[in-house]
């Protein structure tokens, strides 16, 4: 059984995270980010990340918008601001890049899977896989890795000035690696909720249609985050993925 003071901290920690999102979202709206893709990315980031992503909005993410930096010359897609940010912070910031498209694949693909389970069948359950979780993952990492591609693209593409198809070339030279660091952190917490915390201690299904389930993918999220931390930090010193 799920205790009641566990559903009101799911709900309280949901509705946190979507006043910061929708704050940032709004305040976005008179200070757009330099590099657009930004403006979709800190409020996606706020979704899991609550008043932490609110905070590195405020002290790295506002200046960043447009008017408030002042651009490299021409052929330079970052501001110059970027330059004065610390390593460690344009790492978290890539981070989050990859995290984003991240959080919206799993949104689209958990509430597709619930809806229309046909899908989740497609994609191995009741044929490869015996619990629909497995098969779920499957069709979360397709639509995060879509997603995911489309956020680099739109971001390394116009920062080294690419046609179409280096451009998706090196979005997933710099994405892939990163996003599937991400998706190992989330998947790891979410067995560990699903077959431990709900399954054995609670005795209770970690259900789609409960908050219960999305504080506990906000919580996986940032498990995300941290694994993917440290192959961000390589990619970015490599020079395989462009820093924010």
């Amino acid at each position: 059984m799920i205790p009641s003071w566990l559903h009101v901290l799911a709900i309280l920690s949901l509705a946190v995270s979507v006043g910061c999102a929708v704050w940032i979202a709004v305040d976005e709206t008179g200070r757009p980010q330099h590099m657009w893709i930004m403006n979709v990315v800190w409020p996606a980031t706020a979704l899991f990340g609550g008043v932490l992503a609110l905070a590195g909005y405020l002290a790295y993410g506002r200046g960043a918008a447009k008017g408030a930096t002042t651009p490299e010359p021409a052929g330079h897609g970052a501001p110059s601001e970027a330059s004065e940010t610390p390593f460690a912070v344009k790492v978290g910031k890539g981070v989050t890049h990859c995290g984003s498209g991240c959080t919206l694949g799993d949104i689209f693909a958990e509430w597709l899977a619930f809806l229309v389970p046909g899908v989740a069948v497609a994609f191995g359950w009741h044929t490869i896989f015996a619990d629909k979780m497995f098969a779920v993952w499957v069709l979360d990492y397709v639509v995060a890795f879509l997603i995911g591609i489309a956020f680099q693209y739109f971001t390394i593409a116009p920062m080294r000035g690419l046609l179409v198809k280096d451009g998706i070339v090196a979005a997933v030279k710099a994405d892939a690696l990163s996003l599937t660091a991400w998706q190992i952190g989330m998947y790891g917490f979410m067995a560990i909720a699903h077959f431990w915390i709900f399954g054995r201690l609670l005795g209770a299904e970690l259900a789609v249609p409960t908050p219960e389930f999305w504080f506990m993918m906000q919580i996986a999220m940032l498990c995300g985050f941290v694994t993917a931390y440290p192959v961000n930090w390589w990619l970015i010193r490599r020079g395989i993925k462009e820093a924010m």
